[in-house]
């Protein structure tokens, strides 16, 4: 089981802290936005005597709220064509388990988000990655280059949009091209899309779901814990129109018996959430990734593609090795008594050797945090010894 990038470097962070530093963590899509209040007053105001085991596929009060939330989107899916799960984490490692045999084979473009690795190695499944560049801001390979992968081992697709961890936004153009390729070679066409609200620049989400004639082969995964920044929570989503998919899921739902019976009580108050908190949340993702980008452009060597959405970018730093990089920066380094804790982009590669020179930041913390952390990040890399030019 390989260990997550986003967080082995906790004990070095916790050392740091020990020593009396503050640590600015870009390490982790964490948001400092607050929970919706209608969320946490759910949870605050339960009268239930006793917390009860949920369905296996989640109340059902809350799928077909889900679902009515779904068909505002366009979405046409309802109560009976999704799953509950403990996070979007579970959903993942669901529709794996219920799909491809053990050692067959997902093609993912990469970096990707680094727990597809830790997924695929709990159902046995192997990852074949397809590379992405930071030249052309990590868009989708040609789809050339995905039929060369293409084997009888494979057995779907797994794209994350908007991206985690580029920021990559992909068009409905590219969708249909994968689209297309997953109908002619019978593929499943996984689409994470639990970052579908982070789109910038007038960009609009499309969604895999809406792809026509495609409705036995796309799988959707979303989650609460970005839209409505409750993490915590553990509320996610199965969501397909493949029925023998949804009740192969099933039986993995029903081993695990229920999802958080709390969870669902905040994820199903939450999708009351105003407008107004969408809008106010946007505003200063905007604010917060243009901040960024131009500080760390700014650097000498750094190179910093402009996110389309989410809220993350993977950079390029003048280092010789940004998993040594990272580590040094929390246990051999201090500015003004702080320091910074980014992800190795290595650990969102399957492909040895790629991201050495690369970190995945976050840009979740509030304006004059990361103003603090991009100079402290700058004074580092003047005075890390492994600086390349």
């Amino acid at each position: 089981m390989p260990a997550s990038p986003i967080r082995r470097l906790v004990p070095f962070a916790e050392e740091a802290k020990l020593k009396g530093r503050k640590v600015y963590h870009l390490n982790i899509g964490q948001p400092d936005i607050k929970t919706p209040e209608v969320a946490r007053d759910a949870v605050k105001n339960m009268t239930a005597r006793v917390i009860e085991y949920s369905h296996s596929a989640g109340n059902e009060s809350y799928r077909r709220k889900l679902a009515a939330f779904y068909q505002g989107l366009g979405i046409n899916v309802d109560h009976t064509e999704m799953l509950v799960t403990t996070g979007g984490s579970e959903a993942i490692t669901f529709a794996l388990m219920s799909t491809v045999n053990p050692g067959e084979e997902v093609i993912v473009p990469e970096p990707f988000y680094a727990n597809y690795n830790g997924f695929s190695v709990s159902a046995g499944v192997k990852v074949v990655p397809i590379t992405s560049g930071i030249e052309n801001g990590f868009a989708l390979p040609p789809i050339e280059e995905f039929e060369k992968l293409i084997t009888a081992n494979t057995r779907g697709i797994i794209i994350c949009n908007p991206n985690n961890p580029t920021g990559y936004l992909y068009s409905q153009e590219e969708l249909e091209m994968l689209g297309k390729m997953a109908k002619k070679h019978d593929l499943y066409l996984y689409s994470d899309e639990v970052y579908r609200e982070f789109c910038y620049d007038g960009e609009k989400h499309f969604s895999a779901m809406d792809l026509p004639g495609l409705e036995e082969h796309v799988i959707m995964f979303d989650s609460v814990s970005k839209r409505y920044s409750m993490c915590g929570v553990r509320i996610g989503t199965l969501i397909s129109k493949n029925k023998e998919v949804i009740s192969t899921a099933l039986k993995f739902a029903q081993a695990r018996l229920s999802p958080p019976s709390y969870g669902q009580v905040a994820g199903e108050a939450a999708l009351e959430t105003p407008d107004s908190y969408f809008k106010e949340v946007y505003d200063e993702y905007i604010e917060r990734r243009d901040f960024m980008v131009e500080a760390l452009n700014n650097m000498p060597g750094v190179i910093c593609p402009t996110p389309k959405g989410a809220f993350y970018t993977v950079v390029h730093l003048p280092v010789d090795d940004a998993d040594i990089f990272c580590q040094w920066i929390l246990s051999e380094f201090e500015y003004k008594n702080q320091t910074v804790m980014m992800a190795p982009a290595s650990g969102f590669y399957s492909t040895p050797g790629l991201g050495k020179q690369e970190v995945r930041i976050a840009y979740v913390l509030k304006k004059e945090d990361l103003a603090m952390a991009m100079e402290t990040l700058a004074e580092a890399l003047k005075a890390y010894p492994g600086r390349t030019n």
